[in-house]
């Protein structure tokens, strides 16, 4: 197909663009030019993983990411472990609060029955390969060459066996994996190629119930034996096994350098379901073809931004940051669209609509909480890749229609309540915005506006099931302000009242600038007045945002470092910067233009000698001493801080402290740091792509005419592909002219051969294509947007969003 024709992809839309590749020598394509996915080095960070963090074999938002575990239990400090010598097994799910199906080969005396820890087999990292789709390693113990591929559903495991009179296949259903234990399974032998089944993996602190996860495994070669083993003893079993605490074994000789395959396929609706995308999705057993295919779809997907310049190693983490915006939050619908739903009593089967050629219409999902997306996958997904952005909101309106609220984290088909606030409300509202409405408006504008009241999400806290008191949504309606504390009683985590009436004041705004462009003046009213919440905590005497009381009187002493205690994993310090949609005004609180860069300036300083991101400690004295800091970029609370100063007429230090930011904390390639200590799938992988292509969103592109703020690229020229479904200007190119290490400040600035003359753009000019020229240089130039009168739009600028 011709490049720049459009094809459907796993329900989302793909730019087609032709790749040729050379075979490795195991059959992995080579790098060539155009390989972005070559460049991608997956274990970066991989020392500090998360269960969900790490990925390999897997294709972008795969339900299956198939990898290797170290440590099985855990929502942190688990999964792939970089550091940690032992390999326990293969597992075939790392998702928000979602984990199954863990296998591993073995050869000699079988050991299963006795768990991870003695099955388990040593490796090392000079015999392992990983790339996107693709992770090849030794299990030195067994003499084993395990190769992993996968498609979207599908795990394809390629084994290659010492000679053994005694080889084994284990799927082992005793563990826990991750944050969930499993509580039961059933496994039935299907001749001797074959297994079929489900694993029930029990409710988690997060996920309030369990999720069932079927299964089908096809062998490419027969097996001579299906075994299986309750409570760490082996029993006798003819077809099939089922229970508590129970797992199974295929078993057969292998002579050396024999090759074995296997294909899992899951489903979180039935074993039908599984076998179906089995059939669909890889009816062959051709494992380097997968591969080829996997790397050449991760090729499509990171081929819609081109960079020149830099090092390899600035290109490599750039393409690394890319990758990680497009996982994490992963697909749980089947080929047919079927899918579970977790909202009611019982689980009920969904079907997704389809469209005239038979398919979904789009992919149901499974997502950590929003919180903090408006400084990342907001802008990114929605300039880059609003086809996913538009596949996310019909999959959050489908379970608003099955369960009555828009969720901010939904699990296994389940309600979380992750976290706090209407996360998902600038979600939707920046994609409509931006153009991006091919869902049901009028549902949507519904169900945000239910959020947005008693009874709807502002009124949870995190993780809120039984109640919906935490969220101190009534007295924010009331008082102007969520009070903290809010009760004697605790009813869900980040009951932190002033954290929460900030993001509530900010999610109103975003909402207010829907409700204005349909026509809703009443509730536009409504929630712009709520929107000026915020000033209802300016302490003015102590100069920052603060904790305030039921009865009106602030907390002391004020202590504005002091780590959560009224702010959502944050402190004083850092969440005094959160008014993004309206700057202008937070700048009056402060005194003026400049009272507020020398505070913010002031921040970045005591920031820096920290590296901007907060310390880790198992000692929890000495962890609650790192965590009093100004700004700390290993968390979402203060992501948009570097980018105000183009507000405050200094744009030469947004200019400055984005590019120390990217030293610092986003660079380089080291397994052992990465991301500060949680990449939060997808959402700082994608705000280091924004830092470093020098553009950016702080009120998370919810204006009625969204813009975007301009800093310092760390690239000579950023090529923006762009979707032609949704935008129509083919690509929008950036050029630093004289760009490098030492160079972060922008001499002058021209869009279009045009002199641009202020530190931000349209979005619907950028999106028309076209071409913005900075000229770097190593010293600031102060006059260059800095006048008042060009600084970025805001509520209170006028003739903008009122």
């Amino acid at each position: 197909m011709r490049t720049g024709t459009i094809v459907m992809l796993a329900g989302m839309l793909l730019f087609k663009t032709p790749f040729l590749y050379a075979q490795g020598k195991r059959g992995v394509p080579a790098q060539e030019k155009s390989d972005k996915a070559g460049l991608v080095e997956p274990r970066v960070d991989a020392a500090n993983s998360r269960f969900f963090f790490f990925s390999s074999a897997c294709r972008p938002f795969g339900m299956v990411n198939l990898s290797p575990d170290m440590v099985l239990s855990g929502t942190w400090g688990s999964g792939y472990r970089y550091n940690t010598d032992t390999i326990r097994c293969f597992s075939h799910i790392h998702c928000w609060e979602l984990s199954g199906i863990p296998v591993l080969p073995t050869t000699g005396v079988f050991r299963g029955e006795e768990g991870p820890d003695v099955y388990g087999s040593s490796y090392s990292h000079a015999d392992e390969e990983v790339h996107p789709g693709y992770h090849r390693v030794i299990l030195k113990d067994y003499g084993i060459k395990a190769e992993l591929t996968s498609t979207m559903r599908v795990g394809f495991h390629r084994y290659t066996f010492p000679k053994a009179q005694q080889s084994d296949i284990l799927f082992d259903f005793t563990t826990v994996l991750g944050s969930s234990a499993t509580d039961s399974a059933a496994v039935r032998r299907v001749g001797n190629t074959g297994l079929e089944g489900m694993a029930v993996m029990s409710a988690t602190t997060r996920r309030p119930k369990p999720v069932t996860v079927y299964f089908v495994a096809d062998f490419d070669k027969p097996f001579a034996q299906f075994g299986g083993w309750r409570d760490g003893k082996i029993e006798p079993v003819v077809d099939h096994i089922s229970g508590r605490h129970t797992g199974v074994f295929v078993q057969f000789a292998t002579q050396a350098g024999e090759v074995r395959q296997m294909k899992v396929a899951i489903s979180y609706v039935s074993i039908a379901e599984a076998r179906n995308n089995l059939q669909q999705e890889l009816p062959h057993w051709d494992f380097y073809r997968v591969v080829r295919e996997s790397r050449a779809e991760w090729n499509q997907w990171l081929g819609r931004i081109d960079v020149e310049g830099g090092s390899l190693t600035e290109q490599r983490r750039f393409y690394t940051d890319l990758w990680h915006a497009l996982q994490g939050r992963r697909v749980v619908s089947d080929v047919s669209g079927s899918y579970i739903d977790n909202t009611g009593l019982r689980p009920r089967v969904g079907q997704i609509p389809r469209g005239t050629n038979g398919r979904p219409l789009f992919n149901h999902y499974n997502s950590d909480a929003f919180w903090g997306a408006q400084w990342s996958i907001n802008t990114l997904w929605d300039l880059v890749y609003p086809e996913v952005t538009e596949s996310f909101i019909n999959s959050l309106l489908l379970m608003y229609k099955d369960g009555g609220l828009i969720p901010r984290g939904p699990s296994g088909g389940n309600y979380t309540y992750v976290m706090t606030g209407a996360t998902t409300t600038p979600f939707i509202v920046s994609a409509y915005m931006k153009g991006i409405r091919g869902w049901d408006v009028q549902t949507a504008y519904e169900g945000m506006r239910k959020d947005h009241f008693p009874g709807g999400m502002m009124g949870k806290a995190g993780y809120e099931f039984n109640t919906s008191i935490g969220g101190g949504i009534e007295d924010y309606i009331k008082l102007g302000y969520v009070p903290y504390p809010l009760a004697d009683k605790t009813y869900g985590l980040h009951q932190d009242g002033s954290a929460q009436t900030l993001e509530y004041a900010y999610q109103d705004y975003a909402l207010a600038q829907m409700a204005g462009v349909l026509g809703k003046q009443d509730d536009h009213a409504l929630f712009m007045k709520r929107a000026e919440n915020y000033k209802n905590i300016w302490n003015k005497d102590a100069g920052w945002m603060w904790t305030k009381q039921r009865d009106g009187k602030w907390n002391e002493p004020v202590d504005i470092l002091q780590y959560e205690h009224g702010w959502v994993e944050g402190n004083a310090a850092q969440y005094t910067w959160f008014v993004p949609h309206d700057v202008a005004g937070l700048i009056r609180l402060m005194g003026g233009a400049e009272a507020f860069t020398h505070k913010l300036n002031a921040s970045f300083e005591s920031a820096q000698v920290h590296g901007f991101v907060s310390g880790d400690f198992k000692d929890p004295v000495e962890q609650e001493r790192l965590k009093r800091v100004y700004i700390n970029y290993a968390n979402q609370p203060c992501m948009e801080t570097p980018f105000l100063f183009n507000f405050s007429g200094a744009p030469w230090l947004t200019q400055y402290w984005t590019r120390q930011i990217i030293d610092s904390v986003y660079s380089g390639i080291s397994p052992q740091r990465g991301y500060g200590g949680d990449e939060d799938q997808g959402l700082m992988g994608g705000l280091a792509v924004l830092l470093k292509t020098g553009i950016f969103s702080t009120n998370g592109g919810v204006s009625q005419r969204p813009f975007y703020e301009i800093s310092s690229p760390l690239f000579k020229k950023i090529s923006f592909h762009l979707n032609p479904a949704y935008y129509s200007g083919g690509q929008f190119v950036i050029e630093a002219v004289g760009n490098g290490p030492g160079k972060p400040y922008i001499a002058s600035a021209a869009l279009n051969g045009k002199l641009l003359d202020r530190p931000w753009i349209y979005h619907d000019v950028l999106v028309k294509g076209g071409k913005l020229v900075l000229v770097m240089g190593a010293k600031p130039n102060k006059q260059w947007g800095s006048a008042p009168e060009l600084a970025p739009p805001g509520m209170t600028v006028a003739g903008t969003d009122r």
